[in-house]
């Protein structure tokens, strides 16, 4: 054990208490639950979370939905969902944590975004719309604050078998509720969080955990069209 105490947020209070008592050392588990979608709770969230324990070293952004549905068919609706929950939600907490990380001159914003902010896939247009928004914003807020001694950790899953493929909105905002056979082949979620630990420990800039579909970075960078063809051969839905 690294002796770290953690404050867990979600807007599910009995899932946070199952988490907390999966864990061995209870007594460094704080349980803040918290909606990213009441943009106007955030100072107040990040004053309560200050309460436990007098500071923050680091920040984890890692909540959000997912998205399957095609442009022609997506409520407009659904679009400001996703930017709501996912980029706004995790800047407004991000800028009410910014000025006690600049304070105390210290701070590590860890934000999980996806393989797509960094490239595209059918169904998927708000999702990584929202995703690749929070690349721009982290970038830049990683250039304004390297003066003041905060770090920027962006990490990009890939396939991870978690609920975010069922819990993914449709065309009209209703929950897709079933799997895809891509995200339930996905890594599991204790190896991904280990290597995500990993590169927080080592502050990284920017890390890719995944499987083959970590080839899409390199593709897009240097091989656009072949991505363009590969990722629409492959119909991933």
């Amino acid at each position: 054990m690294k002796g770290y105490k953690l404050v867990i947020s979600s807007r599910k209070l009995k899932d946070l208490q199952l988490v907390k008592n999966r864990c061995p050392n209870k007594d460094y588990i704080s349980i803040l639950p918290l909606d990213l979608a009441a943009l106007d709770k955030m100072s107040e969230m990040v004053n309560e979370a200050l309460s436990f324990y007098g500071r923050i070293d680091i920040l984890i952004n890692n909540a959000g939905i997912s998205q399957r549905s095609l442009i022609m068919e997506t409520d407009l609706e659904v679009y400001k969902k996703l930017m709501d929950v996912n980029y706004m939600g995790t800047i407004a907490l991000t800028k009410a944590i910014l000025p006690h990380f600049v304070s105390q001159k210290n701070g590590h914003f860890v934000t999980v975004t996806s393989l797509m902010g960094k490239f595209g896939s059918p169904y998927r247009s708000g999702y990584c719309g929202a995703k690749h928004a929070l690349h721009g914003f982290f970038d830049v807020l990683r250039m304004e604050h390297e003066k003041d001694n905060l770090k920027v950790t962006l990490v990009c899953p890939g396939f991870v078998n978690t609920n975010v493929a069922i819990n993914a909105l449709t065309a009209d905002g209703t929950p897709q509720v079933d799997n895809d056979t891509a995200t339930r082949n996905g890594l599991s979620p204790q190896v991904f969080a280990k290597k995500m630990v990993k590169a927080i420990e080592n502050e990284k800039f920017e890390v890719y955990i995944g499987r083959k579909e970590v080839m899409g970075i390199y593709l897009k960078r240097f091989f656009p069209i072949l991505l363009h063809k590969v990722v629409l051969r492959n119909k991933v839905r």
